[in-house]
């Protein structure tokens, strides 16, 4: 089982967007994958359309992560009868992205023990550096960042970048597979610039395809459904540049 986290510093970049497109392409390659969904806002949860009034959720999970509150946090999502599960986000998981609360960040890394039938769990984490971002990183073997073509999110690559290196140590394993650039436009000197500008100074951590900025993308998220279940040719380019993206972070290690 391969635990990912996806994350971004900086809000607004498409960070849940590049969460659903990757679980959009592993439902669709048949790969078993658990969401879990750490954001406080809860956006991944929604657009899986995953409930239950008799379950809990992940932020139970962080105050008691045992196998029955693990169970119990965990619904199927409305994308799929089989093959995609969410682990439920909640605001109530604020409670937990305190800087100062040390004794949660292995919490999500112990509940995971209790985790099986998966070949992939992918962690949606805040566009914070709170407990939730550590504690997420923190259980996680890979993690990808998050960026788009844009000034402020080119520097908060560098900020996400070293968090991640402020979690490797004895026993760690936390591989950065790369940097996924998001809502890429054509025809933009700007964009053009700040995208040469990532690969000058990250060469290979970033990973190509870059992801187009595609209506249908946020069409099929809106209406509740993965990218590889909408119509259209533009539908279609976007979900074969997360079926790329999904070989390059099941295969790529450093």
């Amino acid at each position: 089982m391969q635990v990912l986290g996806v994350c971004s510093l900086k809000g607004g970049v498409g960070k849940t967007s590049v969460t659903l497109g990757l679980a959009s392409a592993a439902l669709a390659r048949g790969v078993r994958t658990l969401v879990i969904d750490l954001d406080p806002q809860a956006d991944a949860t929604m657009v899986l359309g995953a409930t239950g009034a008799d379950r809990l959720d992940v932020a139970a999970v962080l105050s008691d992560p045992r196998a029955w509150s693990v169970e119990r946090a965990i619904a199927p999502s409305a994308w799929a009868a089989a093959g995609l599960d969410v682990m439920l986000g909640s605001a109530r998981s604020a409670a937990h992205d305190g800087t100062g609360i040390e004794d949660d960040v292995e919490r999500l890394a112990a509940a995971l023990t209790f985790v099986v039938g998966y070949d992939l769990v992918i962690v949606d984490c805040p566009p914070s550096l709170g407990g939730l971002t550590r504690a997420g990183l923190t259980a996680c073997d890979r993690v990808v960042v998050v960026t788009e073509p844009g000034l402020f999110s080119v520097m908060a690559v560098a900020r996400a970048l070293s968090t991640i290196e402020q979690l490797h140590g004895p026993g760690r394993t936390l591989d950065q597979v790369g940097i996924v650039i998001n809502r890429v436009r054509g025809h933009s000197i700007e964009q053009e610039f700040r995208l040469g500008e990532l690969r000058s100074r990250y060469g290979a951590l970033v990973l190509e395809p870059v992801v187009p900025e595609r209506a249908a993308l946020q069409q099929a998220q809106g209406a509740g459904r993965g990218v590889h279940a909408w119509p259209g040719a533009a539908a279609a380019e976007v979900a074969h540049v997360f079926e790329q993206l999904l070989d390059r972070v099941l295969d790529k290690r450093r």
